[in-house]
């Protein structure tokens, strides 16, 4: 029989930051808890969070989230900012290219497929 799989942060967090040349202010270091990983490891879900800066983004993936505290900037290339706080869910799909700014220490649940 298969089991559920909790989405918490009970394991061990992964430490992690954006590639040097992608961030553009702050010291944006964030931790990972990665709950679950598929045997194909094309899709993955877990608890990620993040301390104040700004980065580009440049998604492969198709990334669904939903905040659980916090606060971030998202804009795409031609600049156009969402603003997403604790309770937002949206989904960044494949292809999208921006920043990501963290204005407030942010945390989300997250869930990644790999086209």
């Amino acid at each position: 029989m298969t089991a559920l799989i909790p989405v918490n942060a009970a394991t061990p967090a992964e430490p992690g930051e954006p590639a040097a040349d992608r961030v553009l202010a702050g010291t944006p270091v964030n931790r990972t808890w990665n709950a679950y990983a598929s045997e194909d490891g094309r899709f993955f879900s877990g608890i990620w969070e993040s301390e104040p800066g700004k980065w580009e983004i440049d998604y492969s993936e198709h990334e669904f989230c939903h905040i659980l505290e916090g606060e971030s900037v998202i804009a795409d290339e031609a600049g156009t900012e969402t603003r997403v706080r604790a309770g937002d869910a949206f989904v960044i799909p494949a292809g999208f290219k921006g920043t990501w700014e963290v204005v407030t220490k942010t945390r989300k649940h997250y869930a990644i497929y790999e086209a």
